[in-house]
């Protein structure tokens, strides 16, 4: 598992409604060393759920992408582990299992983060998808459940101790949702606790961060989440900065207005004509601009292509007169 850390350093994380094809497309460009597909539910894979398979489709030129499974029955995640890996063949680098996510329809179910106040079912999933499959397995998970109340270090034994080959920490609560900062401690007292590699998650901003991060917690790779939502030039600022070498210039107004468009494009490509899916990234490209402001409700309406363009269009006509 070193061997593949050591190839795979900086890594897209699955989100869910954001790490899709187009998404993953534009970061792999930039320099994400492999990327994840958005999280996909178990259950609804074991359902022949096609709208859960489409999750798994690979971007053009993406010869490796990780999946993350999310569920809490063992036999369950197992088979379906099994059915990925049997699907993808060589294209699946590596599969995880969410440990982390916090949104209340997922630990409602007993999904995500809440698997992290059943540590013994937690462990039974690893190794029942272990038994499964010949592909690591990795488990990705928070600082604790209940905020102030730290668990990772154990929790992160217990998941060695069931077969994870590795292990991702974010270093907020369950509980703590995304306010606040992320602890990197814990990222450092899980490495000191554990055999297997650590990935360290969590408030990666900056090339600098990811330094900083590797740094302080001896961490083996960095996954980088929200901060590439209409960033993905985060990838190649940190693979500059992680090497030693000046971080690339910051995107131009009309490099942020470009890449959004071919965003656009992509998703068109997939999806079709109607690409609501659009608004937020479109948010997030576009945020701090001139005239982004006055722009949001007109995109809270776009659906198409062409509704975008429009948009993009007036923000970059703003952008020449400022300049």
């Amino acid at each position: 598992m070193e061997g593949l850390f050591g190839k795979y350093r900086v890594l897209l994380a699955p989100m869910a409604g954001v790490s899709d094809i187009a998404f993953r497309t534009l970061c792999l460009e930039q320099g994400a060393d492999v990327a994840f597909t958005e999280m996909v539910s178990a259950k609804g894979l074991s359902f022949a759920n096609e709208k859960t398979r489409h999750l798994l489709a690979l971007a053009d030129g993406e010869t490796q992408v990780g999946v993350q499974l999310f569920g809490h029955e063992p036999d369950v995640m197992a088979s379906q582990a099994a059915w990925i890996e049997d699907t993808l063949g060589e294209s699946l680098a590596y599969l995880d299992i969410n440990m982390g996510c916090p949104a209340r329809k997922i630990v409602s179910k007993g999904d995500g983060s809440a698997l992290m106040k059943t540590p013994e079912l937690a462990a039974d999933i690893v190794r029942a998808v272990k038994g499964t499959v010949a592909h690591p397995v990795t488990a990705k998970f928070r600082r604790g459940w209940a905020e102030g109340e730290e668990t990772a270090v154990e929790f992160a034994r217990r998941m060695e101790d069931a077969g994870a080959d590795a292990v991702t920490v974010h270093g907020r609560f369950a509980e703590q949702l995304y306010r606040g900062s992320a602890d990197w401690g814990v990222i450092g007292r899980v490495k000191e606790a554990v055999a297997v590699p650590v990935v360290g998650n969590g408030d990666i901003r900056h090339g600098f961060d990811a330094v900083a991060m590797a740094e302080r917690t001896g961490c083996d790779a960095v996954m980088i989440a929200r901060g590439a939502e209409g960033n993905p030039w985060l990838f190649s600022q940190v693979q500059a900065a992680l090497a030693g070498q000046p971080e690339p210039a910051a995107p131009t107004v009309e490099e942020r207005i470009a890449v959004a468009r071919r965003h656009a494009r992509l998703l068109t490509q997939r999806e079709g004509r109607n690409i609501v899916r659009m608004r937020k990234h479109a948010m997030w490209y576009l945020a701090g601009l001139p005239g982004a402001a006055a722009a949001r409700g007109r995109i809270n309406y776009c659906t198409s292509l062409e509704d975008f363009d429009a948009v993009f269009d007036e923000l970059l006509e703003i952008a020449e007169a400022h300049a």
